[in-house]
């Protein structure tokens, strides 16, 4: 399957291409913003959906043991990671498992920690639900994130129950390292902070990096963490809403499964299954190629924004959002987006929402055909020439 190919996708009911004049004001705005991709996913899933719609009946349907293997092959394949069947809770996404971890596994008013600037919907799961928002901001050094540490376990001895951890981090781009990874599990367990991991990233990791899933690092951390995973930002499948978490704590997990069972979800959607279990086992080698094609198109923004003072990238270390430092055009934040939006006419994410930590920052979503990178950047610059 070719990366080039442009797909269109306006009148497909996209979030990413049918909103856009909504949301930017003009359907002149090139989207770059939410996180899907603008590639098909592998020609092995589209077949599978084929064939099971020819079939014509979409009844009730579970998730079986072939289900169960494929997800076991694949953490086993990828990330050397040894799970057992037991320990699988399947749900529509990913947030909606971390909602149902927060109201199963702590009490309202209870302090819940997040590292920020992070994925905007961290903040809902903690203040949606009557928890305590505690924050633990990554600092920023010679452009590259890192966690404080010192001040991630000043926060936990005052009270946190649980640490909603992103890995890979959304919009930071950090893979976390065993070193990094292991001093936050160490943590947890001193202060008993339940761990909530979304690793819905896990696949999506650049070269010289490695994803370690942190239940991984020891039968104790794993019992005190709910990983939260999928194949939808792996293979561009979210529009089907399938996901699973692996939760080796027996109590914990049924704790979160009859709160599912009490709000009405008791199955993934047929098509979901089909492309979860078809992404799984033949999915592998269109990843391999897909990650090649995201590298380069990492490396050409980089490059591209290098001779440029007024934008800084934080280069990725996996995912396909690119943190985009745009302090140095000093502009408010409200100017900022309105520059993007009308001026360079490019649909990002505004870094604020991320946070206060996110503010005079944009992420930019790469994961689409060189050509239409190219024009994204291009009127970028364009629009920062016609400043001066």
């Amino acid at each position: 399957m070719s990366f080039k190919n442009i797909h269109p996708r306006k009148g497909t009911r996209s979030v990413k291409w049918d909103l856009i004049k909504s949301i930017y004001g003009s359907e002149d705005v090139l989207p770059m913003w939410v996180a899907d991709m603008d590639f098909q996913t592998p020609q092995p899933v589209i077949d599978a959906l084929v064939e099971r719609s020819k079939h014509g009946i979409f009844g009730y349907t579970i998730t079986d043991s072939e289900i169960n293997t494929s997800i076991i092959n694949w953490l086993n394949k990828k990330h050397d990671w040894q799970i057992n069947k037991s320990w699988l809770l399947y749900s529509p996404g990913v947030v909606s498992t971390l909602h149902m971890a927060v109201q199963a596994l702590t009490e309202p008013g209870d302090s819940i920690l997040i590292q920020t600037p992070v994925y905007p919907p961290f903040y809902g799961l903690v203040k949606n639900h009557d928890r305590k928002l505690v924050t633990n901001p990554l600092k920023l050094i010679n452009n590259r994130y890192e966690i404080d540490f010192i001040d991630l376990e000043k926060k936990m001895q005052q009270g946190v129950k649980a640490f909603i951890l992103c890995n890979p981090h959304n919009p930071a781009g950090r893979v976390w390292t065993e070193q990094e990874l292991t001093k936050m599990a160490e943590l947890s367990l001193k202060y008993n902070v339940k761990l909530f991991s979304d690793e819905i990233h896990s696949d999506l990791v650049y070269s010289n990096h490695i994803h370690i899933p942190i239940g991984s690092l020891s039968q104790e951390i794993n019992e005190q963490t709910i990983t939260c995973m999928s194949p939808t930002k792996t293979f561009n499948l979210a529009g089907l809403q399938a996901s699973f978490a692996v939760i080796p704590n027996e109590s914990d997990r049924n704790s979160i499964k009859n709160l599912f069972n009490n709000q009405g979800f008791h199955m993934l959607n047929t098509m979901g299954v089909t492309a979860l279990e078809s992404a799984y086992q033949f999915g592998e080698p269109w990843l391999e190629d897909l990650l090649s094609v995201l590298e380069e198109n990492r490396d050409l923004v980089t490059r591209s924004f290098k001779t440029r003072p007024e934008i800084t990238i934080v280069e990725p270390e996996g995912t396909y959002l690119v943190w985009m430092d745009c302090r140095e055009m000093r502009l408010s934040n409200k100017e900022l987006k309105e520059f993007m939006a009308s001026k360079a006419r490019v649909g990002l994410n505004d870094g604020l929402s991320f946070g206060e930590e996110g503010e005079g920052f944009m992420r930019m979503n790469i994961a689409c055909p060189k050509v239409i990178l190219e024009e994204g950047i291009n009127r970028i610059i364009t629009a920062l020439d016609n400043l001066k």
